[in-house]
């Protein structure tokens, strides 16, 4: 059995009707992880190194290939209900979470509407907010094939730790799971693409909420811009921007991320 395989285990936890698939894994107080708009990435080098003391929480998202769709869920203001409701109902509250991209999206407006909910909330380059103009714009991501969007989440793929681990690697099998949850994504947000535009004065709710934003330089899926505006909507928020780094510092920049978010967890 690959070394990875021993880290975790999954199992379903019926939420109002939905058999949502979780995947569990280290040992320690819980940490909520919520993926992003390609689904679970896999078990990689920062899950298992942050697992070594929190137990991780990683929710597949309804109707992202492996959890099936909840119908009543018709955008990321009800996903994050959603997961309120599993929060409570699992007696996790209040739980530390960190979110990636789509999965920060849902983590912020699980924060507007109840920052009870969190203890310390991580955003890694989310989406929900659209950069102010610029200062880039949000990626088109439907006007491309998976592998293509996969590519653009890095800077440079060629030299990516752990690029061809992602999502299993690239393989046949992975793009159905990946079309899933590209279409799952547009159903939930394609207008306004991918954004809340009331989200920057909701946000304005979790001052005393203690919110680490981390964000690549080389961002290009959801641009430095944005994470500025999420920084100022976030009063006291830390922004940490790291160098030579696309849309995801986790395997691109794993031990200034793991860094960061290990101080800031503790």
């Amino acid at each position: 059995m690959p070394e990875e395989m021993q880290d975790w285990k999954q199992h379903t936890v019926p939420v109002d009707g939905t058999s949502l698939l979780v995947i569990r894994g280290g040992k320690g107080r819980p940490l909520l992880v919520l993926h992003d708009e390609l689904g679970h990435p896999g078990w990689l080098n920062w899950h298992r190194d942050l697992a070594r003391d929190r137990e991780l929480i990683v929710p597949l998202h309804p109707g992202f290939g492996l959890t099936a769709r909840a119908e009543w869920i018709w955008n990321i203001r009800d996903l994050a209900g959603f997961y309120a409701r599993l929060l409570g109902e699992q007696k996790l509250v209040p739980i530390d979470v960190i979110g990636f991209s789509l999965g920060g999206w849902i983590a912020a407006e699980m924060a507007a509407a109840n920052p009870n909910q969190f203890k310390r909330i991580v955003l890694v380059a989310p989406l929900g907010i659209r950069p102010p103009e610029g200062k880039g714009e949000l990626l088109d991501i439907f006007h491309m094939f998976p592998p293509a969007q996969l590519a653009a989440t890095v800077l440079d793929p060629d030299n990516t730790p752990e690029f061809d681990r992602l999502y299993g690697g690239i393989r046949p099998e992975a793009f159905e799971l990946w079309e899933d949850a590209r279409a799952e994504t547009a159903r939930l947000a394609w207008a306004p693409f991918l954004h809340n535009p009331s989200l920057p004065h909701l946000l304005g709710v979790i001052a005393d909420l203690p919110s680490l934003l981390i964000w690549g330089r080389q961002d290009a899926v959801s641009p430095l811009g944005a994470g500025e505006v999420y920084n100022k909507a976030i009063t006291g928020s830390k922004l940490v921007v790291l160098d030579k780094c696309g849309h995801r510092p986790e395997v691109e920049r794993t031990g200034e991320f793991l860094r960061e978010v290990r101080n800031f967890l503790s």
